[in-house]
C-alpha cells in the first residue's frame, strides 16, 4: 500500500521528469524500431532462404540448411550479439553496433523463422503439387506462382508472433552501447524510480507491438484475398486490431 502511496505522490514530479526526457526516449523508440524493422527484413529474407531450402529434394542443400536453423536457433542471441561485437573484431571485421544489432536478430529470428516457412510449404495440400506436374510448370516457378502464394497466407499470423518476438529482444542491444527504448528506460528510472519508468516502458513497447501487429493483420487479410479466401482489406478495417492468425468475417474456411 506504501508502494501505492508513494507513486501517487510523486506522480506530478515524475511526469514532470517524463516531458523532460521525452525527446530521448522518443530516440530510443526510433533505435528500437529500426532495429525492428531492419532485423525483421533480414529475418525474412533468412528465412525465405533456408526455409525453402528445406523443402528441395537435393539431400545436401537440406542439410546445409538444417543445420543453419540449428545452430542459430539452439544458441543464445546474447551469445551471438556478443560474438558478432567483440569476437569479430579479434578476426579483423569491425561491426558498426547498429548492424551488429541487426545482423544478430537477422541470423536468431530468420533460424525460427525458417522453420515456419517450412511447415507452412509442407501444409500446402498435395493435389497443388499435382497441378504444378498438370501445367508443366518448373520446380521453381511452380514454387514461387502456386507455393508460394498459399504458403504466405498460413505462415503470417507465426511471423507476426515472431515480429513481436523481435521488437522485445531488440533490449539486448543496449549491452552493446546502443541507446535504444530500455537503455532511455533505464535513464528514466534513475530519476523517478523503478515503479514509474517501467511503467512507461510497457506503454510504449505495447504501443510499437500494437503498430506492427496492425500491419501484420492488413498483411494476412491481403494474402487470403489474394487467393480467394477472405475479403479484401478495404472491407476487413475492423479486422485489423484483432488477436493474429484469428478468422476475419466472410473468410473461407
Amino acid at each position: 500500500m506504501d508502494g501505492l502511496t508513494g507513486f501517487f505522490s510523486t506522480l506530478p514530479a515524475n511526469l514532470e521528469a517524463l516531458a523532460g526526457r521525452w525527446p530521448q526516449l522518443l530516440e530510443g523508440a526510433g533505435v528500437t524500431m529500426a532495429l525492428t524493422l531492419g532485423g525483421a527484413a533480414g529475418a525474412m529474407l533468412i528465412a525465405l532462404v533456408f526455409g525453402i531450402a528445406q523443402t528441395v529434394k537435393l539431400a545436401v542443400v537440406r542439410v546445409i540448411a538444417r543445420v543453419f536453423v540449428e545452430v542459430f536457433r539452439g544458441t543464445s542471441l546474447v551469445v551471438q550479439l556478443f560474438w558478432l561485437f567483440f569476437v569479430l573484431p579479434l578476426l579483423g571485421w569491425e561491426l558498426e553496433p547498429m548492424l551488429c544489432g541487426i545482423l544478430a536478430l537477422s541470423l536468431n529470428y530468420g533460424a525460427y523463422g525458417a522453420e515456419v516457412v517450412r511447415g507452412s510449404i509442407q501444409s500446402v495440400p498435395k493435389g497443388q503439387y499435382e497441378a504444378i506436374s498438370a501445367l508443366s510448370l518448373s520446380p521453381a516457378r511452380g514454387m514461387f506462382r502456386v507455393i508460394i502464394p498459399q504458403a504466405w497466407a498460413l505462415m503470417i499470423p507465426s511471423l507476426s508472433n515472431l515480429l513481436i518476438q523481435l521488437l522485445k529482444g531488440t533490449a539486448i542491444v543496449n549491452l552493446i552501447t546502443l541507446a535504444d527504448l530500455f537503455f532511455q528506460i533505464e535513464q528514466l528510472r534513475r530519476t523517478t524510480g523503478t515503479w514509474f519508468a517501467f511503467l512507461v516502458g510497457l506503454a510504449m513497447y505495447f504501443v510499437l507491438a500494437w503498430v506492427l501487429v496492425i500491419f501484420m493483420n492488413a498483411l494476412e487479410v491481403r494474402a487470403k484475398h489474394r487467393i480467394g479466401r477472405g475479403p479484401a482489406l478495404k472491407d476487413s478495417l475492423g479486422s485489423l486490431l484483432r488477436a493474429p492468425g484469428s478468422n476475419v468475417r466472410g473468410e473461407v474456411a
